[in-house]
């Protein structure tokens, strides 16, 4: 893996520890808001072009994501036509005053879009990776935050995984893998399938990631029915909540969890 330095607008870390954490996945479909089926299609061209709303819409969210600590986003641009050349997540951290956020682009299609994940992050990562997902389609990565010191660090995987079952379990079985290197792990995203798929048994027998007691349905936005984000953690992250929230501001909802984490971990406040 790669690693990078985060985005910040703070350097000055001070030392937390055995603390509860407020985290968010949200795939906010490149800030347009989706509220009937038909919007697929009438408003389609909001994914090639840019609208007046969207700005106002990713205002919204941003007020939505700074009750967090750490927030995970899908389905962001990192500066193209249909987004007025807004870097979509280092907007949502200025507006929801986030020291640290990090973007990966997945798929570059030049000026026509910039198909990425980020994360927002109240706490200074100490490495922030990029990973390729394998796929017959390339386009799909992660991205691995890591917190704290080495040997009691807790690592963010923030994903959005393939539409194809087949590449589902490759990316799964791959990611898998790489979060049984860390002692406390926490996976977040749009994994575009259930609990109780063949995929993610798979992903639960090779790693020690907890199934979810039950579901928390946040697709589609306007009446949920499948439960297809996901935030999951190793068991000594103590779970205290988790929901799915009703705010429909694209086509998903947001799901969010509060954990505590080990108070041997330590995290760098900015």
């Amino acid at each position: 893996m790669n690693s990078t330095q985060v985005s910040a607008q703070s350097q000055s870390p001070a030392a937390s520890a055995g603390r509860r954490l407020r985290i968010l996945s949200y795939n906010i479909q490149v800030g347009i808001t989706t509220l009937r089926p038909h919007h697929y299609l009438t408003h389609s061209w909001k994914h090639v072009l840019p609208h007046t709303q969207r700005l106002s819409n990713l205002d919204r969210i941003a007020r939505l994501v700074s009750d967090f600590d750490v927030v995970a986003l899908q389905e962001v641009d990192a500066g193209s036509l249909r987004s007025n050349y807004i870097n979509q997540t280092e907007y949502l951290a200025e507006r929801a005053h986030f020291p640290f956020w990090y973007h990966q682009v997945n798929r570059n299609l030049g000026h026509l879009a910039q198909h990425s994940n980020g994360l927002l992050s109240r706490y200074r990562p100490t490495e922030v990776s990029e990973l390729r997902l394998p796929g017959l389609i390339p386009g799909r990565g992660a991205i691995v935050a890591r917190f704290g010191a080495s040997d009691e660090s807790v690592a963010v995987f923030i994903l959005h995984l393939a539409l194809s079952r087949r590449a589902r379990i490759r990316q799964l079985a791959y990611i898998g893998d790489l979060v049984n290197e860390y002692p406390h792990a926490i996976l977040m995203g749009d994994m575009n399938c259930r609990p109780g798929s063949r995929e993610m048994d798979i992903l639960f027998k090779r790693t020690r990631l907890r199934e979810p007691p039950e579901e928390v349905l946040t697709f589609p936005s306007w009446r949920p029915q499948f439960h297809i984000d996901h935030i999951l953690v190793t068991p000594n992250l103590r779970v205290h909540d988790v929901q799915a929230l009703n705010h429909a501001y694209s086509d998903h909802l947001p799901i969010a969890m509060e954990i505590e984490l080990p108070g041997t971990v330590n995290l760098l406040a900015s």
